[in-house]
């Protein structure tokens, strides 16, 4: 990654988005045009729009990419949030992104996305393909989700645990669990003070490791499993401000019988009905009341059927596979 970052660096010189110098690399593409002259290919399936560079737009094969999230949006989002010169870099890798993309949806025969949310965004931003923009729902291995299973409780007596689980080097999770712990836990361990807020995931950042300084606040670093952390937890949380396509950590929470508080970002691409154990906050105000309520009345319960039923209707991997088959099929 360090070396990458290096590299991407050369986008400023040719103008491209520094998403494809990062992901550039001599020995990956010289395999696929290998790959292209001995074997008879016929169709191409792409993971990410930065891997399209590695298929000529000479080829006349089927071709499909799943570009997953509209992740020029999130850059946009980032320059939102930071100062300058990044917000000014941040806003250019949006631009430049787009403009890749949109190349690379004109080209291709079939443009998927892990929701019907981000496929109307991208269909909005590339209207001229429109007839070629789908989505498929993202899965959730419901057999490893489950809450179930007898896990050992990670947690001490007495703790009522606010879990939110991610990779801590991703700084939408950071900024995440960054707010949340400054602006809102204090007042929730005012009302409830066995409350705990557990920042469990791998490669913590600095600023994450030092929320651990704010009482009440534990961050775990990685751990061997995290579904002992969500089995025992009184709820998920999941409080983003900046978010793409469907997130995971919502799913998973939901597959284990976990009720979840959330921002309305963090819900954007999945399918909320309101019969499920969900609650959207929107103000550090809404989080501390609901918050409270919850803890205090039972408003979300500590164990939810409901979601772990709707997450193995509605977001199981066969189903969404089968769906992935069909397009293939297609195509």
């Amino acid at each position: 990654p360090r070396w990458a970052r290096i590299t991407s660096l050369l986008g400023f010189l040719t103008g491209d988005a520094l998403s494809l110098p990062y992901y550039c690399d001599k020995r990956l593409r010289r395999w696929s045009d290998g790959l292209f002259h001995r074997r008879a290919i016929d169709k191409i399936f792409v993971f990410s729009s930065p891997m399209a560079q590695y298929v000529p737009s000479s080829l006349t094969q089927s071709k499909l990419i799943d570009f997953v999230d509209v992740d020029s949006d999130k850059w946009n989002q980032y320059a939102d949030r930071k100062k300058w010169p990044l917000s000014s870099i941040y806003r250019r890798e949006g631009q430049r992104l787009l403009a890749f993309d949109r190349k690379i949806a004109n080209r291709f025969d079939r443009s998927i996305f892990v929701s019907k949310q981000e496929a109307d965004l991208f269909a909005r931003l590339v209207p001229e393909a429109v007839d070629r923009i789908t989505h498929i729902d993202n899965g959730v291995d419901t057999d490893y989700f489950s809450g179930g299973i007898n896990f050992p409780d990670p947690y001490k007596a007495g703790e009522e645990a606010l879990v939110f689980t991610g990779a801590m080097d991703y700084w939408a999770n950071v900024d995440a669990v960054c707010w949340f712990a400054m602006h809102v836990f204090p007042e929730i361990l005012r009302y409830r003070s066995g409350a705990r807020f557990y920042i469990v995931g791998a490669r913590p950042s600095e600023a994450v490791r030092k929320l651990s300084r704010i009482d009440g606040v534990v961050v775990t670093g990685a751990v061997k499993d995290i579904r002992p952390y969500l089995a025992h937890a009184r709820l998920a949380i999941a409080p983003l401000r900046i978010a793409r396509g469907v997130q995971n950590k919502v799913l998973e929470a939901m597959a284990m019988g976990k009720s979840v508080l959330a921002s309305a970002q963090a819900l954007e691409g999945i399918d909320i009905i309101p019969e499920l154990d969900i609650t959207i906050a929107y103000t550090p105000n809404d989080w501390v009341e609901r918050l409270v309520v919850a803890m205090r009345e039972n408003t979300l319960p500590q164990c939810s059927p409901k979601n772990r039923n709707y997450v193995e209707s509605r977001y199981s991997w066969e189903k969404s596979l089968n769906s992935l088959s069909h397009l293939l099929d297609e195509q």
